[in-house]
């Protein structure tokens, strides 16, 4: 994660920073205030939709799209801010406090890439170990899943406070790209915490996608028995899929800003235009913002909450049952035996 500091990280500060440099313009300051707002609105609607619908908390699978959701509405109303105020320097004189400050906007943005690792683990052992499903991913597993990993990510994020940043600026500004170590932010926030997760997720991903359509094939070609186990497979591949584009958007938002700062590592002396910088840093941001859409566009309980919102009124509870997903309660498919590829 990098701020509008990138744009003064030239070579005139031995830091990374040009102090003299002037700030970003108030255009990224717009619009990073409108991903913030479109961010916590749409990431709150996901959040109150799950909490008030029975049969969503039921399902394990919307208890990693909740903490997904909450980490992304985080990153609006406490990430973004934090980026804005390290644009203008700000908290000044108060170096642990900077520190603290930029440590938390990097452990928000670490959660987001745990809640994504998350629900492909959970999407991979619903569809390929349906058996197991509810012993591995019951419900108390899956919260404390989801707690150990939010632990993990403000943890990660917390590294900067204990040593690992660069010396202060003298006249006390707080510029993130001047404090953050250029290390720090490519071997480890983006090599080891990003960009292995996310091989990691295209693996589990590839995997579901692979065994999934074989077995469709199976029973629609081969007429091998077990047509419904087939349905039940393509509801299930339905939402894998969706999910497999969250991360795909997510990817594609953030690798544009990790490949700066690898630009700023290897080739300090490499100009970078200060408008790249920021249209990266805004799109990254703009992730959080993106995925209550995607959720309403591709999942059936969150679009029909939404309709329902805008007509004043909330739907029936809960449709998970309808969309092939897996109830925390164990009824679902490995009780009733289906046995999907990949056991």
């Amino acid at each position: 994660m990098a701020t509008p500091a990138n744009v003064s990280c030239r070579p005139q500060c031995p830091g990374g920073a040009d102090t003299s440099a002037p700030g970003p313009s108030t255009t990224y300051f717009v619009v990073e205030s409108v991903a913030g707002l479109l961010a916590i609105a749409g990431n709150a609607f996901i959040c109150a939709a799950i909490l008030r619908d029975r049969k969503l908390r039921a399902v394990v699978t919307y208890h990693f799209l909740a903490s997904l959701a909450a980490a992304d509405a985080l990153v609006g109303a406490v990430a973004i801010p934090c980026a804005q105020l390290s644009a203008a320097g700000l908290p000044q004189g108060q170096p642990r406090l900077c520190l603290l400050m930029l440590c938390t906007l990097l452990g928000l943005t670490q959660a987001s890439v745990f809640g994504l690792l998350g629900v492909a683990v959970e999407r991979y052992v619903a569809i390929l170990q349906p058996l197991q499903y509810p012993a591995v991913l019951s419900p108390r597993n899956a919260r404390w899943g989801i707690a150990a990993s939010w632990s993990l990510a403000m943890a990660l994020g917390l590294l900067p406070l204990l040593g690992w940043h660069k010396p202060l600026l003298p006249d006390g500004r707080c510029l993130f790209n001047a404090i953050i170590e250029d290390t720090y932010m490519v071997y480890f926030n983006f090599l080891a915490c990003m960009l292995l997760p996310l091989v990691v997720m295209l693996g589990l991903y590839a995997r579901i996608f692979l065994a999934a359509r074989r077995h469709i094939r199976q029973v629609a070609v081969r007429g091998v028995p077990g047509g419904g186990r087939g349905r039940v497979l393509r509801r299930e591949l339905h939402v894998a899929a969706s999910l497999f584009l969250v991360l795909c958007c997510f990817a594609l938002c953030w690798l544009p800003l990790h490949v700066l700062n690898t630009m700023t590592l290897f080739c300090p002396s490499c100009p970078l235009p200060g408008h790249l910088v920021l249209a990266a840093i805004a799109l990254s941001h703009a992730n959080s913002a993106l995925n209550p859409v995607l959720y309403v566009l591709r999942l059936r309980a969150f679009r029909q909450a939404f309709e329902a919102a805008l007509a004043c009124s909330w739907a029936p509870p809960g449709r998970a049952l309808s969309m092939g997903l897996v109830p925390s309660s164990g009824q679902g498919l490995g009780s009733r035996n289906d046995l999907l590829p990949g056991k």
